[in-house]
C-alpha cells in the first residue's frame, strides 16, 4: 500500500508527520510524507523554531512526484493540520491529481480546527475552508467532538445527537466519519467513547480515560484508522483496531510519565495492541 501524507513535520516529538507516518511504516505501508511546516517541535510548548512551507512549496513537491509516473499506485492521500487556506487549496489540488491518476483512491482529512476547553486554534479562514472545500472533497473524515458539533452545526451531548451530527457530516460528501474522543451523557467518566460510520453501519467504542495531556494522538488515529479502513474495508475492524494501538501507545505514555507521545518505545502496540476493544453497533 501506497500513502502520500501531507502534515506538519517536527525535529523532536511526535505531531502531524511524525506520528503518522511511522505507524504506518511499522504496519508495511511504504509513506510518502510532504510536510506543510518544519518545526523544531510542537506548538504546545509556546515556543518553537523553524519555516511554515507555502502552497506553491507544496505544489512544487506534489509535481515532482507527478513527473516520476508513481500516483497510479497511490492508494490514499491523509492530510491533517492546514496552516492556511492557500495550504488546503494545495492539498486538495494534490488529492485531485491522485485521483485522476487511480480513481480507486480515498482522501482521509483530518479536519483539524480546534478542541473542547481550547475553541478554535486555527488561522480565521480555516474553519470555513473545512466545512465548503475540504471535508465534501473527503471520502473520510476524523474530527474530534468539537469539530464535530462545529462542522455539522449540531450538539453532540447525548448518543442519539452524536449519531445525527455525523449523518449530518455523511451527507457533505464524506461516506465515512470517524469521531476520536466523545464524550456525551451516555459515556461513564472514567472511559472515552470513539464513534465510526461508514457504509456497513455505525459503532462505537469505549475505553478507560488517561489522566493525560499528549499531543499527537488524533494525528496517528486517523492514520491507523485509514489503513485499516482501506484494508479490511470493515468501519467495525477499523475502528477497533486504531483505537485499540492508540489506546496501548497512550497507556505506555501515562505510564512512562513522558511529556510526548512513546512512539517508538510502544511501537509493538501498533502492530498487537496489548487489549483489543470490541466495536459495537450503535
Amino acid at each position: 500500500m501506497n500513502l502520500l501524507s501531507i502534515q506538519s513535520h517536527v525535529v523532536y516529538g511526535h505531531v502531524g508527520n511524525d506520528a503518522a507516518v511511522f505507524p504506518l511504516q511499522r504496519l508495511g505501508v511504504e509513506v510518502w510524507p510532504i510536510h506543510t511546516v518544519q518545526f523544531s517541535n510542537h506548538t504546545g510548548y509556546g515556543a518553537w523554531r523553524g519555516e511554515v512551507f507555502g502552497a506553491e512549496a507544496i505544489g512544487d513537491v506534489m509535481q515532482g512526484i507527478e513527473e516520476r509516473s508513481v500516483l497510479p499506485s497511490c492508494d490514499g492521500v491523509l492530510s491533517g493540520y492546514m496552516g492556511s487556506a492557500g495550504i488546503g487549496a494545495a492539498i486538495l489540488d494534490a488529492v485531485d491529481r491522485v485521483k485522476a491518476a487511480n480513481k480507486n483512491a480515498l482522501y482521509c482529512c483530518d479536519p483539524v480546527i480546534g478542541d473542547i476547553g481550547r475553541g478554535i486554534f486555527v488561522r480565521p479562514g480555516i474553519p470555513e475552508f473545512m466545512r465548503e472545500r475540504a471535508v465534501p472533497a473527503a471520502d473520510i473524515v476524523t474530527p474530534n467532538q468539537f469539530e464535530l458539533d462545529l462542522l455539522s452545526g449540531l450538539t453532540s451531548k447525548t448518543v442519539a445527537e452524536a449519531i445525527n451530527a455525523c449523518g449530518a457530516l455523511q451527507a457533505m460528501g464524506p461516506r465515512t466519519v470517524l469521531v476520536t474522543s466523545l464524550h456525551v451523557e451516555e459515556t461513564p467518566k472514567d472511559s472515552i467513547d470513539l464513534m465510526a460510520f461508514g457504509p456497513d453501519g455505525g459503532f462505537r467504542v469505549r475505553t478507560p480515560l488517561l489522566d493525560l495531556s499528549v499531543n499527537g494522538a488524533g494525528d496517528m488515529i486517523a492514520a491507523l484508522f485509514f489503513f485499516h479502513a482501506l484494508k479490511s474495508n470493515s468501519t467495525a475492524q477499523a475502528l477497533s483496531l486504531a483505537a485499540s494501538s492508540v489506546f496501548g501507545i497512550l497507556k505506555k505514555t501515562f505510564d512512562s510519565s513522558a511529556r510526548e507521545i512513546v512512539l517508538i518505545a510502544a511501537q509493538d502496540e501498533i502492530v498487537k495492541p496489548s487489549r483489543v476493544f470490541r466495536a459495537e453497533p450503535v
